[in-house]
């Protein structure tokens, strides 16, 4: 983690999205000035991002996920997918009883039902 805080992404009178205008070297002191967006994770919170190095670190295991929060394992998917919502990476859930009703019906294959259960990553 850096040594420099994090700066703040809104604006703490309008609470618009900040832009990035200057940049500084700490070693030489050169800066450039512009309009540079902020990165996707930049507006983070540090518990977010702190969420999101340890399921990096765990190579996307939630078990080591829900140790580190200390909570049951459904309350670390259901912060993780919050935290995935907040980046706007969240994707629709599969609805398992559906795809088990249009397997049933008829509606769709056994290999299509397992695509759909494989493709939701809540399942």
């Amino acid at each position: 983690m850096s040594e420099f805080p994090t700066p703040p992404s809104n604006c703490p009178v309008c609470r618009e999205q900040l832009l990035t205008t200057r940049l500084s070297c700490p070693s030489c002191h050169t800066e450039i000035s512009g309009t540079f967006a902020q990165c996707d994770f930049c507006h983070l919170s540090a518990q977010d991002r702190s969420l999101l190095e340890v399921f990096l670190r765990s190579r996307g295991n939630m078990r080591d996920v829900q140790a580190h929060l200390e909570v049951s394992y459904p309350t670390a998917r259901q912060r993780f997918s919050e935290m995935l919502g907040r980046l706007g990476l969240d994707e629709p859930v599969v609805d398992t009883d559906a795809v088990v009703k249009d397997l049933a019906a008829g509606l769709i294959s056994v290999d299509e039902a397992q695509a759909l259960l494989k493709a939701d990553p809540h399942a």
